[in-house]
């Protein structure tokens, strides 16, 4: 965060890949961030628009194929977003924005679209559709909890070296190695909708803290976490 100790979160390409709720990212963020008394200023970004440099934490969601290599064409154009990683902001990309991050992605009829290389990964497209519940064991690491959510990709994505699994598989496709996701620096990639933060506070509270830079005080999620294990215990194999 800047010296004036407000909390930027710049929201990518609304008008292209918001298509299964990924908004919902932004919000949780803003309402986990003021519940701590930490102020916040939110960005929408339109693809006709240049990318802030300034933000603090970027979030990027899910779309279709065509919206998709149209949001990678403009973000390699634009550039922004490169050079506010490089400052040291946090990124939240989902399922297509996750793949944009990566060196290609499968286009329209699965040929290799360039991404903008932002993740040590290539993604292409799989022989079926993986929909439905996503669960699996983060990285030890990042210390937060069973991560859970909704899949809706055909995607397949390979990790390369210079960067972490976000978690493995225990429930669902993910990456389609027994990994859900991948990590570097303050670069969380997923296929998790639901949307992800909202049903993951922890991996929220993770990029707060990236961004704050300092450990967050604890707020109650008691009640919440009880409903989460509750939807844990009916998706996880016994």
């Amino acid at each position: 965060m800047q010296s004036d100790s407000v909390l930027r979160l710049v929201w990518i390409y609304p008008d292209l890949l918001s298509t299964y709720g990924d908004q919902g990212n932004v919000l949780v963020l803003e309402q986990r961030a003021q519940r701590r008394g930490i102020p916040v200023e939110t960005y929408h970004v339109r693809s006709a628009d240049p990318v802030p440099e300034g933000g603090d934490i970027y979030l990027i969601g899910g779309g279709e194929d065509r919206p998709q290599i149209l949001a990678a064409e403009r973000l390699r154009r634009d550039g922004g977003l490169h050079r506010a990683i490089a400052r040291g902001a946090a990124l939240l990309a989902v399922c297509a924005g996750y793949q944009i991050m990566g060196a290609t992605f499968g286009g329209e009829e699965g040929q290799p679209v360039d991404g903008i290389g932002l993740l040590d990964i290539a993604s292409g497209r799989g022989q079926s559709r993986a929909v439905g519940e996503l669960a699996g064991e983060a990285d030890p690491a990042l210390g937060i909890p069973t991560l859970t959510g909704f899949e809706n990709h055909m995607g397949v994505t390979r990790l390369g070296p210079g960067v972490r699994p976000l978690a493995r598989t225990a429930v669902g496709t993910g990456n389609g190695d027994g990994t859900e996701g991948c990590y570097a620096g303050k670069i969380v990639g997923t296929y998790l909708h639901g949307p992800a933060l909202a049903r993951n506070p922890g991996l929220a509270d993770l990029l707060l803290g990236w961004a704050v830079g300092t450990q967050l005080p604890p707020i109650d999620d008691t009640w919440f976490e009880r409903l989460r294990q509750e939807r844990l215990a009916a998706v996880l194999p016994h």
